[in-house]
């Protein structure tokens, strides 16, 4: 239900995520510290995924809005980047971010290879959300910027109030795609030795103990997956419903 939606929701995320980062890194009510490096399994897969599909979004609008300024430079800009991201496969970018990049910083200086990660599965979604985003203003009649314009709203105003409440109704179902095409890519960060939930198990199974149980082991990994990708899924559904998109 929208009406439940409030600050202080927003807050209790932002202090789960938050909590759920400080157990996963320890040295506190003495839990034994862990480096980053040693983070895997499901909650790796969970804060690559909520941290990225959250940053993405906001950054695909505005990268969408850029896309369609009538300042050329900043329409050249987000159609350069645009373009270039969707040119180029996810692990590409990954490979990027684990051997390319730390190339380029000075001796001594080191970036977290999982902040490199989410990084760049970022910057990946952001792209995708931006041209879903845009097909969504596009599809905006120009009837109703003349109405806001005659209502004496600035450019700003006349997006925050008008055209993006419209045109993000729009797009809802594309747009939870990408989402979800997004969180199952996250299994990707194996290409960068990153363990994730799939490549902890693989792991795990490599153990003679273990080996007669990849099966069910494969099967549960199955169902975080579908489970999750099921609950974004229906969850769009019913807030396209209560929207009332007509699509």
């Amino acid at each position: 239900d929208r009406k439940r939606w409030k600050k202080s929701l927003a807050y209790a995320w932002i202090a789960g995520l938050i909590i759920m980062g400080l157990l996963m890194k320890g040295g506190l009510l003495g839990l034994k510290s862990v480096e980053s490096t040693q983070w895997g399994g499901l909650p790796l897969t969970l804060l690559l995924a909520i941290f990225g599909l959250t940053a993405a979004y906001p950054l695909g609008v505005i990268l969408a809005l850029g896309r369609q300024s009538k300042m050329p430079i900043v329409r050249s800009l987000c159609v350069v980047y645009i373009e270039l991201i969707r040119g180029v496969p996810l692990i590409t970018l990954l490979f990027m971010s684990s051997v390319v990049f730390p190339l380029f910083l000075p001796e001594g200086i080191t970036v977290d290879k999982i902040l490199r990660a989410q990084v760049a599965i970022i910057l990946f979604t952001t792209a995708y959300i931006a041209e879903v985003v845009r097909g969504g203003l596009q599809g905006m009649s120009q009837g109703q910027y003349e109405a806001a314009k005659s209502l004496g709203l600035n450019y700003y105003q006349t997006m925050r109030l008008v055209i993006l409440p419209q045109a993000l109704k729009i797009v809802i179902p594309p747009t939870v795609s990408v989402l979800i095409s997004a969180f199952k890519d996250t299994s990707l960060v194996v290409i960068i030795a990153l363990y994730d939930l799939l490549k902890t198990t693989q792991s795990v199974l490599s153990d003679p103990k273990w080996m007669a149980y990849s099966t069910e082991a494969y099967i549960f990994i199955a169902l975080i997956y579908f489970v999750c990708c099921f609950f974004m899924s229906n969850y769009s559904r019913r807030l396209e419903k209560e929207l009332d998109t007509g699509l």
